[in-house]
């Protein structure tokens, strides 16, 4: 049943050698990685006029000079990832760059961040999309947060499907967002030529008023620097492409950055031409959409689901973007070897998965608020920027190629603005930014112990080879089994029969409760008769549980064994049901003594298995 249900959610299996199909040409690789880049249009000018409108509407005209600081951030950050994109063709993006450049530990911090990041990437785009939603229908207000997960489980499935296919879906959405709001802002600036859409502005570009300070443009500047967001993850991506690789990506990032600049600068033109003014029923885009098209007609209503639509695929850049970062991190042995393998769909599944409960969980805890996740989710991104940025300052200094001094001026410009945006953060929305001061900590601890168990497991693995080599290898001299006893069956007796073929000495070991007292001494002199020539010890106890007393006798048997040189083999005797769903009807008493004796140093666990045929 289980294994029919994947099928019809995720499909059929593909081979190993269908990888190469699943490359991304450039118009697929838009949708699929820069929906959370272009998504973000919907949420960045509504960011930064959220902060102006506490000091009045009179300081709305403060998000004109923000919003063209913002582009050149934008600007020196795309020009840097393109560098990334063709130095650091294999992909990891900042993780790599700053690994490389500045030190193991540096790059944990950038890849931590980006791990951290990806999954508020998710939690915030499906909180934004939901807004959207309960935006063109109220009556839905008190379902955010459900909303929230349903489009975080739909897009798990679609990626779980694999690169392509998710591709082939998001190219929908995003080419269907990208198509409606050009025709917005174009028949808006028809509208604004022609007289049609008179100047409404709150007040002119340069009016005073007294609450403006440094600390509240950098405040309006921080919250709408998350428009840049989702910039990177194309770097991140690079092996998914089609050769030549490095060009498709750049050639990408920059269709990408065209895009996003042109939305951005039209969004905050029209918000401060019209003077929108944020308020919690009615996103800023919303209200343009409206006013652009004369009330909540056809066009209106076109914009919301379009915005809704690229909303909740945003978060497929997410998905896109942790398994190749978290597949970086478990090759240098800082995260689980799981993260390196592939599911069905030649998709890394186990990121995948990771990213989705997680990005759910920081949903639930933040209650689907926006507000509340974009500060955090923009230190988490601004962090990675500056470590790759000044990285590669590092790097064009090492290797000193044509042109190396301009290229590291650009990397100058995009460290310089993203460290101050970082700071700016810290400074005045560290009520909403202080928990990375403690998960940031918590992640690197992470990554450091991962690293250390499997470089310690690696030293006691390795063979030794030469005169040390036959120091390493155990010359037993007779082997002991011990056969664990639960009833007499044809199971018992068919793994007794195999512990004869391979021990010199076997003991069956029965543990015996208070409760049936007959049925105790019944198996201890069925066995005996049975098999006469085979120790039998039932050892009793007066509690529920099979666990401590045959560690206690294992372990026992154990140490007169290995006194004597002798190795020793616990075989565990166990029925498999011809139908999968049958376990649930049987005790996994089995499977918690193998857990149980597993940590016991210098015993083998073997198991028997008994095939039923009903």
């Amino acid at each position: 049943m289980f294994r029919n249900l994947k099928r019809i959610i995720i499909g059929r299996p593909l081979k190993t050698l269908d990888e190469g199909s699943q490359s991304l040409s450039r118009s697929k690789a838009l949708a699929l990685l820069s929906s959370d880049a272009l998504s973000s249009v919907a949420y960045g000018t509504e960011s930064i006029t959220a902060t102006l409108i506490t000091a009045g509407a009179v300081a709305l005209w403060l998000q004109i000079p923000i919003a063209l600081v913002i582009l050149v951030l934008l600007g020196a950050i795309v020009l840097s990832y393109r560098q990334i994109i063709h130095a650091y063709p294999s992909g990891g993006g900042a993780y790599a760059v700053a690994s490389k450049n500045w030190g193991p530990k540096v790059g944990l911090v950038a890849g931590g961040s980006l791990l951290v990041d990806y999954m508020l990437t998710v939690a915030v785009s499906a909180s934004a999309a939901a807004d959207a939603i309960t935006a063109a229908f109220p009556a839905l207000l008190h379902f955010t947060v459900p909303i929230s997960i349903f489009i975080i489980l739909l897009l798990t499935a679609m990626n779980l499907r694999g690169v392509r296919e998710s591709a082939n879906f998001l190219m929908v959405p995003v080419y269907f967002f990208i198509v409606v709001l050009t025709g917005m802002l174009l028949w808006g600036l028809f509208q604004v030529a022609t007289g049609q859409l008179p100047y409404h502005a709150a007040a002119r570009i340069g009016t005073d008023f007294s609450g403006l300070s440094v600390i509240f443009v950098l405040r309006a500047f921080s919250s709408g620097s998350s428009s840049l967001t989702g910039v990177e993850a194309i770097s991140n991506a690079v092996p998914n492409f089609r050769p030549p690789k490095e060009k498709h990506a750049a050639s990408t990032l920059a269709m990408m950055a065209i895009i996003l600049a042109a939305f951005f600068a039209g969004v905050t033109f029209f918000s401060y031409w019209l003077g929108i003014q944020p308020n919690g029923s009615s996103t800023v885009l919303s209200q343009i959409a409206s006013q652009t098209f004369g009330g909540h007609n056809f066009g209106f209503y076109l914009v919301q689901l379009a915005t809704a639509m690229i909303l909740a695929v945003a978060a497929n850049t997410g998905f896109s973007a942790f398994p190749m970062l978290a597949l970086n991190l478990a090759r240098d042995k800082y995260l689980p070897h799981l993260y390196m393998d592939r599911g069905d769909r030649l998709g890394y599944s186990n990121g995948i998965l990771s990213l989705s409960i997680g990005a759910m969980i920081l949903t639930l805890i933040f209650h689907g608020s926006t507000d509340n996740l974009i500060p955090l989710y923009a230190v988490g991104v601004f962090v990675p920027f500056t470590l790759s940025q000044s990285g590669m300052i590092v790097h064009w200094m090492r290797n000193k190629p044509k042109n190396w001094l301009f290229k590291a001026t650009i990397n100058f410009v995009g460290a310089f603005m993203s460290a101050a945006l970082v700071v700016v953060l810290f400074v005045t929305r560290m009520n909403h930014v202080w928990p990375y001061l403690i998960i940031m900590p918590l992640i690197m601890a992470m990554f450091l112990k991962i690293k250390h168990h499997y470089t310690s497991i690696g030293a006691q693995l390795r063979l030794q080879y030469g005169d040390q080599s036959e120091e390493l290898k155990h010359h037993y001299d007779g082997s002991t089994v011990i056969v664990l006893v639960s009833g007499m069956t044809r199971v018992t007796a068919e793994a007794v029969d195999y512990a004869r073929s391979i021990g010199d000495e076997i003991v069956a070991m029965h543990v015996s409760f208070d409760t049936y007292p007959e049925r105790e001494a019944r198996i201890g002199r069925q066995f005996k008769e049975d098999f006469p020539d085979i120790r039998y010890v039932d050892v009793h106890t007066a509690y529920r549980s099979i666990i401590k007393p045959v560690e206690g006798f294992v372990a026992k048997v154990a140490k007169r064994a290995h006194d004597h040189n002798e190795s020793v083999t616990v075989v565990i005797p166990q029925f498999v049901p011809k139908k999968p769903w049958q376990n649930i009807l049987h005790n996994q008493s089995s499977f918690r003594l193998r857990g149980a004796l597993s940590a016991k140093d210098g015993i083998t666990i073997a198991t028997y298995y008994y095939h039923l045929s009903d």
